[in-house]
């Protein structure tokens, strides 16, 4: 299929096929009629016909199911490379696909150090699976399990795993198991749990401080993060209110070029008994992301000075933290 060759009968072929898509599984069935007579009145209006390029239809689509649903995970996309509509063959490239970005993403963790202070840092940039992501976890956790504080940059995070969202946080807790999260599944109207780990390898990190840092793109498992430590009082976040995205979902492909995701459940967080869609994790301490970082870092420094000042053996660090901010 050629950009300058989609003509009328291709906008209807993607157009109901998306429909019927939604229909089966949107998580909220009377909004996914709502918007399926949206879309099919815009095609009998012709509206879209004289949309020529893939990528526009895709965005004037995408726009025209957040109008209605104000649903940010929902998304029309489209590749030139032709793709299986055979649900087995699909799911098999998915998965190849899915393991290919995460390894070149090494799993989500572009950054992990020690700060000047003993201050540790992560930057991940998403959640995978903990099937796949699980050692480079481990990893990171490992390496920030000796330092006084720990800052989560999530400013890039687009989201990920619940499972791996309740895998990391496992390591900030030294309790027994609790309950962490909820997802409802409108496929098999069943509630499911997310509960933090009796087990985890390596060291925990205790009940020292942890910084999350968020934006305005922050999204998704990356928000359930975020919002999980913000209300069990275990993290202060510091940044800009996040996305708004809490429908986890699945990519349904439409035809060999055009696919979507589809959100098919919802967050149910037991504290508060509701999630973050469309309204986003607001901050604990509200600053502009380029601010956070900086903002984090030296909430931690000066813990690390307050903690140790009085202790003797520990003076080259109250020496270290004071000369770090002295150089800001």
């Amino acid at each position: 299929m050629q950009a300058n060759k989609m003509s009328g009968w291709v906008h209807d072929e993607i157009i109901h096929s998306l429909v019927k898509a939604l229909n089966e599984h949107y998580v909220f069935p009377d909004i996914a009629k709502e918007m399926g007579k949206y879309l099919e009145l815009k095609l009998t209006r012709k509206d879209y016909e004289s949309i020529k390029s893939p990528e526009t239809f895709c965005e004037q689509i995408t726009n025209d199911l957040r109008e209605i649903s104000k649903d940010k995970h929902l998304r029309l996309r489209y590749t030139e490379q032709e793709k299986s509509i055979d649900r087995k063959i699909r799911e098999k490239e998915q998965r190849e696909d899915y393991l290919l970005q995460a390894k070149i993403d090494n799993y989500g963790f572009h950054k992990v150090e020690r700060l000047p202070g003993n201050i540790g840092y992560i930057e991940l940039r998403a959640f995978y699976e903990p099937e796949f992501a699980a050692e480079a976890a481990v990893n990171a956790m490992n390496l920030v399990a000796n330092t006084d504080a720990l800052i989560f940059d999530l400013r890039s995070n687009g989201g990920g795993s619940p499972l791996m969202v309740a895998f990391i946080i496992s390591y900030l807790f030294n309790s027994e198991p609790f309950h962490l999260n909820s997802f409802y599944s409108r496929s098999k109207d069943f509630l499911s749990q997310s509960w933090t780990l009796s087990y985890v390898p390596g060291k925990r990190y205790g009940d020292k401080p942890v910084y999350v840092l968020t934006s305005h793109k922050t999204f998704s498992g990356a928000e359930e993060f975020a919002y999980n430590l913000k209300n069990l009082k275990r993290a202060t976040v510091i940044g800009e209110v996040t996305a708004g995205g809490a429908n986890p979902g699945a990519v349904h492909q439409l035809t060999k070029h055009f696919s979507i995701f589809i959100p098919d459940g919802r967050a149910i967080n037991p504290i508060t008994q509701t999630n973050w869609e469309g309204k986003g994790v607001t901050p604990d301490v509200k600053t502009t992301q380029n601010e956070a970082f900086e903002t984090a870092y030296e909430r931690a420094l000066y813990y690390v000075i307050n903690h140790y000042q009085d202790r003797k053996q520990y003076r080259f660090l109250v020496k270290e933290a004071e000369n770090q901010l002295g150089n800001k």
